[in-house]
């Protein structure tokens, strides 16, 4: 299959569109609020994630025959972009953040985008698809998995919010989804798994990722905005389904700003705060996320984007030659990792 034409067409409109959008944002009043953050530079375009959504769905519309899966995913990533778009403007309540983060989650499970099986490392499989119920739409009907829905949902809200809380420093979010959207593509080439379609939607989402990085690194001259932070989750994280349920290769690609998700999630509770939203200590940067942290131990920015994309592409790349087992201890090794990092880091910040 030829891969070229859907590559260079996503690069090239990112870029031509993220170009046009410097000099029309600004014109339209779309800027951000760096004062609200305690930021002391001139506003810059914002967000581009409504951007990189109208992109992929011509390049969806262009490249691919319309399924139910397909349209399932441009109607759901329309509705999160949209919520974003809003969110970014006038800041929404984060309960109806995570109310349409989780109807987008609903409206994929519906469309059949979802994980029937689960590898065990340790031989055989974990099955997800042994109680379904049946919804009823006059003469045509949708089958739903129970155990498969309800881990599609988390898997998809953890993704998701993991990408929007990685955009704490400009370029780390669209890097990543540059870094997981390639590996996806070189996973789905192989023998093994052999997915063409999957292989031209993730790198189409790369290539668009990559366009908009050169824009987006630090120091950015646009901004993503939460639009594009949750609109890149929701893609690697179906994505990830897609390419055979290929769950551990994302987690590996993604390792660490899980880990960081996953902590941020239990300080939250433990300081007696929903998961959902973020507080002071969220605000004012005070050891919460992992790239915050790694900025407060003396890093700079570049240096924390180079550091957390090569522990990225490290893993990415292990995820391709490694079998099941060596991805379970591959993740275990993650985990050793981010727990270490997070005490030296803590250490540190005392």
């Amino acid at each position: 299959m030829d891969y070229f034409l859907p590559a260079i067409s996503a690069f090239s409109l990112t870029v031509l569109s993220t170009l046009i959008a410097l000099r029309v944002f600004p014109k339209l009043g779309l800027l951000d609020n760096p004062q609200k953050y305690g930021l002391k530079r001139k506003p810059i375009p914002y967000p581009g994630g409504i951007l990189l959504w109208l992109i992929f769905v011509l390049l969806t519309l262009i490249f691919f025959e319309p399924t139910t899966k397909l349209i399932g995913l441009l109607f759901g990533s329309g509705l999160l972009v949209m919520i974003s778009f809003i969110d970014d403007r006038i800041s929404l309540p984060p309960s109806l953040r995570l109310g349409v983060q989780i109807l987008v989650a609903f409206i994929m499970i519906v469309a059949g985008i979802g994980v029937e099986t689960i590898t065990n490392p340790f031989g055989g499989y974990i099955a997800l698809d042994k109680f379904k119920f049946i919804l009823e739409f006059g003469d045509s009907a949708i089958t739903i998995l129970a155990f498969s829905g309800i881990f599609t949902l988390i898997w998809i809200l953890l993704i998701v919010n993991t990408m929007n809380w990685m955009d704490g420093i400009p370029g780390l979010t669209s890097g990543m989804t540059f870094i997981g959207g390639l590996t996806i593509f070189f996973l789905s080439i192989t023998d093994l798994v052999n997915q063409p379609e999957t292989a031209t939607l993730a790198l189409i989402v790369a290539m668009i990722a990559l366009g908009f990085w050169f824009f987006d690194f630090y120091p950015p001259k646009i901004l993503i905005g939460d639009s594009g932070s949750m609109f890149f989750g929701l893609l690697l994280a179906v994505l990830a389904i897609f390419s055979g349920g290929k769950i551990a290769t994302a987690f590996l690609i993604l390792g660490f700003p899980i880990m960081d998700a996953i902590y941020v999630i239990v300080h939250r509770i433990y300081n007696k705060q929903a998961p959902w939203k973020g507080g002071e200590w969220d605000k004012d940067r005070k050891a919460v996320h992992l790239h915050h942290r790694m900025l407060q131990f003396g890093m700079s920015e570049r240096q924390v984007l180079f550091a957390i994309y090569t522990l990225a592409g490290i893993f990415g790349v292990s995820a391709l030659f490694l079998g099941t087992k060596g991805k379970f201890w591959a993740i275990i090794t993650i985990f050793f990792i981010s727990f270490i990092l997070g005490m030296v880091l803590r250490v540190k910040k005392k």
